[in-house]
């Protein structure tokens, strides 16, 4: 097994971008497909995303949050990922959510 083929048919959205906004790793299941890569991630979302996605990449910062469309739930997880100490681009994990969700409490 290659190092990232555990992410291929992981049954989320995985997509990985540069500092630049260039798309650089997506799996089968990302949007739009692989035929993406090399694109700007900025064109792939509307106004309002597109600048939170600018804030993100400049400050280094994460985005979570519940999008609901047409009935269907999705968890969105946006984070930084780092070379050097430096935020080298963002990583974007989307899933659907079932309709019930356990809630177990650790101690």
């Amino acid at each position: 097994m290659e190092p990232n083929d555990w992410v291929k048919e992981l049954p989320a959205e995985v997509t990985v971008c540069d500092e630049a906004g260039r798309l650089t790793e997506m799996n089968d299941a990302a949007e739009g497909g692989r035929g993406l890569l090399g694109a700007d991630v900025l064109d792939c979302h509307t106004d309002a995303d597109r600048r939170k996605l600018e804030v993100m990449l400049k400050e280094g910062r994460s985005n979570v949050c519940l999008n609901e469309e047409n009935g269907t739930l999705t968890f969105v997880y946006q984070s930084p990922w780092y070379a050097d100490g430096r935020c080298a681009g963002l990583v974007d994990i989307s899933f659907g959510v079932p309709g019930e969700i356990p809630h177990h409490l650790r101690e």
